[in-house]
């Protein structure tokens, strides 16, 4: 049970660490309200149905035996997992001039396990833990201000907000670029936040969909690597029941500078020429490109893989004990992956409970 019931917490970000906090603290009878400036929930995890009703993902998939938190988390939202399927003939194209390389993955090494039903299932369960009236979507927060006792938030649309306590569940360089704070957040933090790089920031991610796993019929796995084509990694993406098929994956970032059709059309292309022609007619195409619409920033700074996440400025709170920061980035475990915005959810849930 949080230490104070009559405080007002506010959540800004909707993604998975947001929803996990406003989840822990609704459990514990907390007074909490979750901002959220996109027209959906969820952040970088994305589940779109196909015209089949394929789940497919557009943002975060899979996890680990090692991600404890979020394994704990599902078990106790009842949300079931099942095994990536890697069984079969696996490809790697090293260069044009070069012949295809074919490998068999190792079998019952550390399975990479996939969400029943997509991992957006994750995100509904957790909203509707929640009340409708504490989640408020197309609420974008542009100032956060310390008055007094509390803080202040003013949203894009002129929107005032008020709170004991704000914990910020974005990206620090979304943060840094689009929230103006007053005081000032201290230097050494304000330089820092530009310069923690963003998960998923400059990806591309794909997802097919077709009426038969035709790949399977020749003991094609459907894992591929390539320094070649669009497709820099794709993998089966057959549901838990095994009667929806496709693909996921992602493509190299030159892919951003074609139109979605110039893309659909290489990605068909390329899986048509290692698969065969069961590629050529899928029932369902989409891809999105991470970058720079996750930051909301024009100029984003495109950082080295996990530069600054978890650094320890993004541990404290700020405002005196009243401005916190949780998300993926600021997880000193697993920061990237689904397991780091669970763990820093479950960071601030403690500091908020001044344990």
């Amino acid at each position: 049970m949080v230490k104070n019931q009559d405080e007002k917490i506010i959540i800004v970000g909707g993604g998975l660490s947001g929803l996990a906090l406003a989840y822990f603290l609704n459990q514990s009878q907390a007074q909490v309200t979750v901002l959220e400036s996109s027209t959906r929930l969820g952040g970088r995890i994305e589940t779109v149905k196909g015209k089949l009703k394929t789940p497919l993902e557009l943002g975060a998939t899979w996890f680990s035996d090692n991600h404890s938190d979020l394994n704990s988390l599902l078990e106790e939202l009842k949300i079931s997992k099942f095994p990536q399927s890697t069984k079969g003939r696996s490809l790697f194209q090293t260069s044009p001039q070069e012949p295809i390389q074919e490998f068999f993955a190792p079998q019952g090494a550390e399975a990479s396990y996939r969400i029943t039903d997509g991992t957006q299932a994750l995100i509904e369960a957790l909203a509707e833990s929640l009340t409708p009236d504490s989640i408020w979507l197309n609420t974008q927060i542009i100032k956060v201000i310390e008055s007094g006792k509390g803080i202040t938030l003013h949203s894009q649309k002129g929107e005032t907000f008020h709170a004991d306590k704000v914990v910020l569940c974005l990206p620090p360089q979304s943060a840094i670029s689009q929230i103006a704070f007053s005081p000032n957040l201290p230097h050494q933090l304000s330089s820092l936040l530009s310069e923690v790089q963003t998960w998923m920031a400059g990806s591309i991610k794909f997802a097919l969909e077709y009426a038969e796993p035709f790949w399977r019929k020749e003991n094609f796995s459907g894992m591929l690597f390539s320094h070649s084509g669009i497709i820099s990694e794709m993998y089966d993406h057959c549901n838990a029941e095994k009667d929806k098929f496709g693909f996921t994956g992602f493509l190299n970032l030159q892919a951003a500078r074609l139109t979605k059709n110039q893309r659909e059309s290489a990605v068909i292309s390329q899986i048509t020429e290692l698969l065969g022609k069961g590629a050529l007619s899928p029932s369902t195409y989409l891809d999105k490109i991470w970058s720079p619409g996750i930051l909301s920033i024009s100029n984003p700074s495109i950082l080295h893989p996990h530069q600054n996440n978890g650094h320890s400025l993004l541990q404290e709170s700020y405002f005196n004990g009243k401005l916190y920061f949780s998300g993926t980035e600021c997880s000193i475990k697993n920061p990237g992956y689904m397991e780091g915005a669970i763990s820093s959810a479950k960071r601030v849930f403690k500091q908020l409970n001044g344990s």
